[in-house]
């Protein structure tokens, strides 16, 4: 993955809240699940913010559901998942040989 396609941290976390979410993955679904994993407040313009970068990068997908308003649901594209991927794999190499235990007494 080149420098342009790597993904921050937010769009990391709500991309893999949308992968959580599944099949209700709309704005505030998402919002409930990265607030309920993370701990953290997230507003939910910031998440449908990221919901349209992660879309214009062809990373996420949306349609408009039949039911509840016609609001938009969200899913992962192929380039979202590879992404995904590649972040965890970039995690897991920066991570290898790093002993935090000893770090933290």
């Amino acid at each position: 993955m080149s420098d342009e396609g790597l993904l921050g941290a937010f769009e990391e976390q709500v991309l893999l809240a949308v992968a959580r979410t599944g099949d209700e993955a709309f704005g505030m679904a998402v919002r409930r699940e990265l607030e309920s994993v993370t701990g953290r407040d997230v507003t939910v313009g910031a998440v449908y913010a990221t919901l349209d970068r992660l879309e214009a990068k062809g990373l996420a997908g949306s349609r408009r559901a039949r039911t509840a308003g016609a609001r938009r649901v969200f899913h992962l594209t192929r380039a979202g998942a590879r992404a995904l991927a590649e972040a965890k794999l970039t995690r897991e190499r920066l991570w290898s040989g790093i002993r935090i235990d000893a770090m933290l007494v």
